[in-house]
């Protein structure tokens, strides 16, 4: 995996090879970021990395100033990677190992951007258990956003908070936010 922007642009990460994870693509994972740069300015915003896997999208946000990321895995392996990279490159990951749901339901932060990737076959109802998690424990800030990486197969556009999607190959990013105030 490559980093794209930042601090670290340019550096290749080789993750373990029996780690069990699907990395976002760097074509992906470039225009996700294009997308985000349009909403947020790095340096000032809070991130959880769900399903963090190899920390792909933890270290580019880390990269590009990120102050505080948070990445989360159950894989002890996933969780060892990402801490030792981090430790490496002097980067503020706080890394969980923990079963996703289960931390969701038990955290009290919020955050202004959560990034969720699980398996691409994980059932559509477990994905959108994850953005109902998220919006009924106020897991966002006001102006958060919720982006769910999965494949063009799944339709997650049934939640409530869901504001559009964006189709790479054969990933998908479904994007939630609270629904902007009227003036």
């Amino acid at each position: 995996m490559r980093i794209i922007s930042g601090k670290y642009k340019g550096k290749r990460l080789t993750a373990p090879k029996k780690l069990p994870v699907r990395p976002t693509t760097d074509f992906a994972k470039e225009a996700l970021f294009n997308l985000l740069n349009n909403n947020y300015y790095f340096d000032e915003i809070s991130v959880v990395d769900l399903f963090s896997g190899t920390g792909n999208i933890s270290f580019e946000l880390a990269s590009r100033g990120c102050k505080e990321i948070v990445a989360v895995d159950s894989h002890p392996g996933c969780v060892q990677f990402i801490s030792k990279t981090s430790d490496e490159l002097d980067m503020n990951i706080r890394t969980v190992r923990s079963d996703v749901f289960k931390f969701l339901e038990r955290t009290q932060t919020s955050s202004d951007l959560i990034f969720a990737d699980p398996p691409y076959d994980m059932p559509a109802e477990d994905m959108l258990r994850i953005a109902k998690l998220v919006f009924e424990r106020s897991l966002l800030t006001p102006e958060g956003m919720l982006v769910i990486e999965h494949s063009k197969h799944t339709d997650l556009s049934d939640h409530e908070y869901f504001s559009h999607s964006r189709r790479y190959g054969g990933s998908v990013f479904s994007f939630f936010q609270y629904p902007e105030e009227e003036a």
